[in-house]
């Protein structure tokens, strides 16, 4: 017998406002990221500036909203006055962090061009490992402020009249790990941080700017590092940052796919810790959240252990993506919209190559990995308002959770468009389940497609050759009264979208 899980909503209950950037994604230099993913002037495709313009049409498609840039491990050494000016004046740079040589042939302005090209905004990232004020305030000068000043001036000769007027910058990045190339003490970083951004927008006061959080809810630091650098940071920053990242090492699918109550507890200890700063300081403002880093990350730590150092653009961190990893990353997404009146950004990492949804080959073509769905279906359909749930669902337990729900979903409504979209996940591995959705203030509304992306094989995944996982229309749905009644197969994604009809 098919089991039932229940989901009650209501149009006047609303978690909040979606901001759209929490659809956004990440570039680093790293691997084939830039050189042979978004920048290739050798290639067949490649524009007059060296974009592939393959890869420029599939990330236009994702609209991404926001590309953090330019790290990242990488940033924390990075001076990225080499990045800019003729290209044949810039040097070649050992890069620390991945163990790679630097050309420096894309930087900032190049990177601000790929951005408009895509549609997006742009999340700049200082270095405060090496650096500090100085390299930071500098930065933002060359980058926001218009002409009549030194860096603007530079940036002016080196072909940009108009300033690029980047507004996100991340003070920093994973600076209590000890990978990163100048790791700090809390204190040390919280003050560097809150000096940095001082100076920052004595530049420009319209930026907004991100502070470092714990590199992850397992660090020894974590939370501790929030409650004591947010002393330093609270009053500069508007956002701090959460990373974290999944991977099914034991082969365990259902624990994998139980691991969104893992990224819940995160979430829920770092608002805490915001909120006790924010009593503590008698503040007014609420401290939001940027998840600027976060995806499924296992599937390529073997072959990257065994690449040689000081390579140019090496297929580092080249996970290839199967259809579970594509039902966690849905099931991340849905709990960042049942957190959206905190989460305001969020990074996919990265965008093309390295742990990324858009796979290229140098010279040749591209494809979209499993996860590319999950992450196109929210951008494009997760906009407008994101409401409370009242859900009830049979339970499970795995090795690291217990009771976990059966199925997960998440509720959007564009109001003006009369439109209401709910993303749904069955994370069971082998039950399918259905589904009534109560939808009593939605009278005149009608499903207008159900889309799902499904496999039997958890393990297939996708390559230029052949595409084994992708979406597909389901009619396995009724629609009577505003009752909803969905069949979930087991270990899928769901899209079902309603629209009002006049």
């Amino acid at each position: 017998m098919t089991k039932q899980a229940n989901v009650m909503l209501d149009k006047r209950a609303v978690i909040a406002n979606i901001d759209e950037r929490i659809y956004g994604s990440f570039i680093e230099h790293m691997g084939r990221a830039v050189y042979g993913g978004i920048y290739e002037p050798d290639h067949p495709e490649a524009d007059e500036q060296g974009f592939r313009k393959d890869v420029l049409e599939l990330v236009k498609d994702l609209q991404v909203p926001i590309i953090r840039y330019p790290g990242g491990n990488m940033v924390s050494a990075y001076n990225w006055e080499d990045g800019v000016g003729p290209k044949e004046d810039r040097p070649r740079r050992l890069e620390l962090a991945w163990q790679v040589i630097e050309t420096n042939q894309f930087g900032t302005n190049e990177f601000a061009d790929f951005a408009k090209k895509t549609n997006s905004d742009v999340m700049m990232a200082i270095n405060l490992g090496t650096r500090g004020i100085d390299a930071a305030r500098n930065l933002v000068e060359y980058c926001n402020h218009p002409s009549g000043s030194y860096w603007s001036d530079l940036r002016r000769s080196h072909g940009y009249e108009a300033p690029h007027k980047f507004k996100t910058w991340c003070l920093g990045n994973e600076m209590d790990g000890d990978w990163q190339i100048g790791q700090k003490t809390a204190v040390e970083y919280g003050r560097l941080a809150a000096e940095s951004g001082k100076a920052m927008r004595q530049v420009d006061p319209d930026i907004e700017l991100v502070t470092c959080g714990s590199s992850g809810s397992g660090m020894p630091t974590f939370p501790e590092w929030e409650a004591v650098t947010l002393e330093h940071t609270y009053d500069v920053a508007d956002y701090i940052s959460l990373h974290q990242y999944f991977g099914n090492r034991d082969n365990d699918s259902q624990n994998y796919l139980a691991s969104t109550m893992e990224l819940e507890h995160f979430i829920n200890t770092v608002r805490s810790v915001c909120d006790y700063l924010k009593a503590k300081k008698r503040s007014k403002k609420t401290m939001m959240l940027s998840f600027d880093e976060w995806n499924v990350w296992y599937h390529s730590n073997e072959a990257d252990e065994k690449l040689e150092r000081w390579q140019q653009a090496p297929p580092q961190l080249e996970d290839r993506y199967n259809m579970e990893d594509a039902l966690l990353v849905g099931g991340i997404l849905i709990t960042f919209l049942k957190h959206a009146d905190r989460i305001k950004m969020a990074c996919l990492a990265q965008l093309v190559n390295v742990i990324a949804p858009i796979v290229t080959e140098n010279g040749g073509g591209s494809w979209k990995q499993t996860i590319y769905y999950p992450y196109m279906h929210a951008s494009v359909f997760g906009r407008g308002k994101s409401l409370h749930t009242v859900s009830a669902s049979p339970k499970f337990d795995t090795k690291d959770f217990t009771d976990v729900p059966h199925t997960d979903s998440a509720v959007v409504y564009r109001e003006e468009e009369e439109e209401v979209t709910i993303f749904a996940l069955n994370r069971h591995t082998e039950e399918d389940i259905r589904v009534h959705y109560a939808l009593h203030d939605f009278e005149g509304y009608e499903v207008e497609e159900h889309i799902t992306l499904h496999h039997e094989d958890l393990k297939a995944g996708n390559s230029l050759a052949q595409e084994n996982v992708k979406p597909a229309l389901s009619q396995a749905h009724t629609w009577e009264e505003q009752e909803l009644q969905v069949e979930l197969k087991h270990a899928s994604w769901n899209v079902i979208r309603l629209k009002r009809r006049t």
